[in-house]
């Protein structure tokens, strides 16, 4: 069964870097770890690493799997602006909504449309907001009164949030939204012991941007599951977050449960048991690489097939959009072939499905058909 050419939506993603890469930052791309590989190895002598490797290649006129040396040396014979241009555009995505809260060397939003030839929209990313306005509050109270209005704000042209909640504390945060008093005692905490350009850690003001969120209505995205080694993984378990999905279920704000790997069931129940909730398959597929399809299998499990979505979850290399595109859809139509093929389901429910899952939950979601 050939791969469905699907309109796919990448509901999220960050940008990609405005330079070639070196081939030790190439390889760091390639890997949540902060460590070295293990001695005469490298990055890509991995799932990801030999996706990229099997995918990358032919779009450069090169053989799939061919040494790493020849790609890189291929890579940069074209420069970065041709290879982003090449790659992004074999994707068939015509939406990304973009991450905007990492910097190093990566193109800003109009220099990645312009790359990319797709629509980019803006998700905020909730603690970098919070460490902005930190910069240049003049106190305590100025900033404890400041977080929620500068939601409010980049409400206005965003189309969501995203937190890292996980990162910066895990997710067995209190549930409940803290009063004023609280918010700012924490805010004066955070201004009194932070440097300058200091990160966000404290529970409380994580809580309070997650509210000031979900009060604007629009989707929240919130990392679950793996991630570098900054997190704790058994503190990402999106199990932890089943007080705070039935709390600010009256908002209206939809949580949208990003990446999830290796608690993709966990996501898929709440998925199913919320109806605010959804479950992203991003970043698992990635580094799972040839195991794509049976990480997509558990996703499919539970979660209902009106609340999966894709994305990447790319950063820095056009490459890794190639192969989030690649193995999702080769990972879809193996299931979608082996399922039909035993009369599970009829083709046109998969084919229903596909287009759900690829893009249609989330332009309906982010209201990006107007």
């Amino acid at each position: 069964m050939t791969p469905p050419r699907l309109s796919l939506v990448d509901q999220h993603c960050h940008s990609v870097l405005r330079d070639d890469p070196t081939a030790d930052s190439f390889a760091a791309h390639l890997t949540e770890s902060d460590a070295p590989p293990a001695p005469g190895t490298s990055h890509l002598d991995t799932q990801l690493g030999f996706a990229v490797r099997r995918w990358c290649p032919p779009l450069l006129g090169l053989e799939p799997h061919c040494p790493p040396g020849h790609y890189l040396d291929r890579r940069r014979e074209l420069g970065a602006d041709e290879v982003n241009r090449r790659l992004l555009g074999s994707t068939g995505i015509t939406d990304y909504l973009l991450d905007t809260g990492l910097d190093g060397g990566l193109l800003d939003l109009p220099g990645f449309a312009a790359a990319c030839g797709g629509a980019v929209h803006e998700i905020v990313r909730l603690e970098r907001l919070a460490e902005h306005a930190a910069d240049t509050a003049g106190s305590a109270e100025a900033l404890a009164d400041g977080l929620a209005g500068a939601v409010r704000e980049a409400a206005r042209t965003a189309v969501g949030f995203k937190s890292i909640a996980a990162y910066r504390h895990g997710l067995d945060l209190d549930p409940a939204a803290p009063s004023r008093a609280e918010v700012r005692a924490a805010a004066g905490r955070w201004l009194d012991g932070r440097p300058p350009g200091g990160r966000l850690t404290d529970p409380v003001l994580l809580r309070h941007l997650l509210w000031s969120a979900a009060e604007t209505g629009l989707p929240l995205q919130l990392h679950t599951g793996f991630g570098d080694p900054d997190l704790r993984l058994h503190r990402c378990d999106p199990l932890l977050l089943t007080d705070f999905i039935r709390a600010v279920r009256p908002t209206g704000c939809s949580v949208v449960l990003l990446h999830g790997y290796p608690y993709l069931r966990s996501a898929g129940y709440l998925a199913h048991a919320y109806p605010h909730v959804y479950a992203d398959i991003g970043l698992s597929l990635s580094y799972t690489g040839a195991r794509a399809g049976a990480v997509l299998a558990e996703a499919l499990e539970l979660t209902p097939f009106g609340k999966l979505l894709f994305s990447t979850d790319a950063h820095g290399l056009p490459e890794l959009f190639v192969v989030g595109t690649e193995l999702f859809r080769r990972g879809l139509t193996g299931l979608l072939a082996e399922w039909t093929a035993e009369g599970a389901w009829s083709a046109a429910d998969a084919e229903r499905v596909a287009a759900m899952a690829g893009g249609g939950n989330a332009r309906r979601l982010y209201g990006l058909d107007g």
